[in-house]
């Protein structure tokens, strides 16, 4: 039996079957308040997001961090099967997932503390997914909780994640650009310049502009290549949609074909913690540099 316990967010966008087969001990469920909506989930957010926007976009989903109760009582369930605990947090730029998880940690006396791990992973979506999949690999070959745990650590700057949008509203709408930058990506857009968003020391950053990119899939694949270019090695992907599976399947097509040296872990929806801020459309791939 596995000495430690692996807790990941549903932010991270794994797929059920990824969770159950690298034993994802707990997958903390964030908070989605959309009041004008009821029974919002993954399955149906973003058509109510494209309706909601034709009728002028009234309102519009949130999202809060999990409660310190949450991640306290993942706590509580892994301590009392004798397991040591690694868990994995968005980004703290991004997020308040990672000061609940550390304010539940300190709820225990010092000698059970050393026993939990939280990391900022400095990352969302599918970039989460993938440090979650090394976590659970780590476990599975016996590997220590602090080694484990040092290992994530080393491996943040090597997590890439590049996304682009259909529509700036949504990550305005969500707080997670300011209006300034709204404005300037929906100019870009209205000349023909499509910006590719990024990642960076755990926050959204431009990437790059791509002049009269021909669609989403070869606009990301480009970026990806040149990525590679610049990096070689062997890399671990993962691609994340927003309803939007058709691009999705040409980007992996794209990857396969042309870069050998990428492996496509999953495509997978986007959850409704990242569909919420990002709108559909969207489409997001992360590359872990092995």
């Amino acid at each position: 039996m596995n000495k430690t316990g692996l807790i990941i967010g549903d932010s991270s966008t794994l797929p059920q079957e990824l969770i159950q087969k690298y034993k994802i001990a707990e997958v903390i469920p964030f908070i989605v308040d959309w009041p004008e909506q009821k029974d919002v989930s993954q399955n149906n957010i973003y058509e109510k997001m494209k309706i909601a926007q034709k009728e002028g976009l009234k309102s519009f989903p949130k999202t809060s961090q999990p409660a310190i109760g949450a991640y306290k009582k993942a706590y509580d369930n892994l301590l009392a099967q004798d397991k040591e605990i690694i868990c994995l947090t968005l980004s703290s730029k991004l997020s308040g997932a990672f000061n609940s998880a550390v304010q539940a940690k300190k709820l225990f006396d010092e000698e059970t503390q050393k026993k939990i791990f939280v990391l900022d992973t400095l990352n969302v979506d599918v970039g989460e997914a993938l440090l979650a999949i090394r976590a659970a690999k780590l476990i599975e070959k016996g590997e220590s909780s602090e080694n484990i745990f040092q290992s994530l650590e080393k491996l943040l700057p090597r997590v890439h994640l590049f996304g682009m949008l259909e529509d700036p509203k949504w990550l305005e709408a969500g707080g997670r650009i300011n209006s300034t930058m709204a404005r300037i990506l929906e100019k870009m857009q209205g000349l023909g310049m499509r910006p590719i968003l990024k990642v960076k020391n755990g926050e959204v950053k431009s990437a790059n502009l791509k002049m009269q990119a021909k669609d989403t899939a070869t606009a990301l694949f480009k970026e990806v290549k040149n990525l590679i270019k610049k990096n070689p090695g062997q890399y671990l992907a993962a691609i994340s949609h927003a309803d939007n599976i058709e691009e999705a399947k040409r980007l992996e097509k794209m990857v396969q074909e042309n870069l050998p040296e990428v492996k496509i872990e999953f495509i997978n929806m986007s959850g409704i913690v990242i569909g919420a801020h990002v709108g559909p459309g969207t489409i997001i791939i992360a590359l872990l540099q092995e």
